[in-house]
């Protein structure tokens, strides 16, 4: 299947649907993302539907809206972290992330973060793009290599060819076939190469630029993330800024550092609870607040509580009780 000539994604005709039913798929698909129509009332021509195939998700998004955004609180409402893998297929979509502003048209991609506040701007014009949502613990995790976030690649480039012709054999490939597994680690890593960084224009950019000093500290949270010596202090250590300057720049974020480490570690232990709803051992809540890096189990349930509007050991019932 070549991505950008599938009928599938690209329907000769598309239907208008209300504004709300939209927003609300693109929400149950994406996350928390906040709509903005051109004009009050109007319909929207296009859809927002989510596509499992060979054990990845993606989000098929098309529309004809003013812009859609995504800010602090949407992210902190979000129990999940992805990076976004965007190909535009139709149309062009105006990107505004980390500091940066591209505009993608038929072909390019561009790697989003969710954790991250984005605006996509459309201007009332058609437009039609594939996401593929990975994981975004595993793809910093599992590297040594820095790879850059919010570049665009345009269409012409190999890596995006290439990146293309893996998502198109992605969803031509059932998660029954022996190849699907390694079809993922493929795309992890092309996906990676695809966007590596410079390293010497990385390492001289640290301490000149807001943005990336951000981004290393993103990455060595997400490495060090249930390390008891993480901190505001042992980051901007490690990145050879002054704890000032690292609060300073958090401060421009409207968050702090510590919030940040907190809610991620949050998020960790939801998803260790998720996997132990169906596992019949002999972890507790304590065992996963320990294991995602919390060592006051009363600041964890009150945290967890604040952020995700329910305890620990609900979200661990409602697992047992649809066992029973």
């Amino acid at each position: 299947m070549e991505l950008l000539n599938s009928r599938s994604l690209m329907p000769s005709d598309w239907n208008a649907i209300s504004y709300d039913q939209w927003a609300d798929d693109l929400q149950s698909i994406c996350g928390s993302f906040n709509p903005r129509l051109t004009e009050r009332g109007k319909s929207v021509r296009g859809a927002a539907r989510g596509i499992d195939v060979c054990g990845m998700q993606f989000a098929h998004v098309s529309n004809d809206l003013d812009r859609v955004h995504r800010d602090w609180d949407d992210i902190r409402r979000d129990a999940n972290e992805h990076l976004f893998l965007i190909v535009q297929l139709e149309g062009s979509c105006g990107v505004d992330h980390i500091g940066q502003r591209n505009t993608l048209d038929v072909g390019d991609c561009i790697l989003v973060d969710s954790t991250k506040p984005t605006t996509f701007h459309f201007g009332g014009v058609f437009s039609n793009h594939l996401s593929m949502h990975l994981p975004r613990q595993i793809m910093f995790s599992e590297t040594r290599t820095a790879f850059d976030i919010s570049r665009k690649l345009q269409g012409f480039d190999p890596m995006a060819i290439m990146l293309r012709a893996l998502i198109a054999k992605i969803l031509s490939t059932p998660e029954s076939d022996t190849n699907s597994a390694q079809l993922k680690d493929l795309i992890f890593s092309a996906t990676r190469q695809a966007f590596v960084s410079d390293a010497q224009t990385l390492t001289s950019s640290i301490n000149d630029s807001t943005s990336r000093r951000l981004q290393m500290v993103d990455i060595l949270i997400d490495r060090h993330l249930t390390d008891t010596n993480l901190s505001a202090k042992w980051l901007a250590t490690r990145i050879g800024v002054s704890i000032r300057t690292l609060q300073q720049d958090f401060q421009g974020l409207g968050v702090t550092c510590t919030t940040i480490i907190r809610d991620k570690r949050l998020k960790l232990a939801k998803e260790k609870i998720e996997q132990i709803k169906d596992q019949r051992g002999n972890k507790t809540i304590a065992d996963v607040a320990y294991s995602a890096g919390f060592n006051d189990i009363s600041y964890f349930n009150r945290s967890f509580k604040e952020l995700f509007n329910c305890a620990p050991t609900d979200c661990l019932k409602q697992g047992s009780d649809k066992q029973n």
